[in-house]
């Protein structure tokens, strides 16, 4: 059998913790920070983990990274 091919998108913007949870990027920070709360910005710093069921998703498109 080949191997699976992991899906481009998701390794450039997802990564596995030690633990196997699924870190990303917070989201609502690309434009528009204008209409934006000071507080939300502050709080949409740095990265954040996946819920479990939306890690499951994201992991069938890595195979190899669990």
């Amino acid at each position: 059998m080949p191997k699976m091919k992991t899906k481009s998108s998701v390794k450039k913007r997802f990564k596995v913790s030690a633990t196997g949870k699924v870190i990303s990027t917070q989201a609502g920070k690309r434009h528009g920070m204008i209409k934006r709360s000071n507080k939300f910005i502050r709080n949409a710093r740095g990265t954040t983990t996946m819920s479990a069921s939306d890690s499951k998703i994201v992991k069938g498109f890595m195979p190899y990274e669990r």
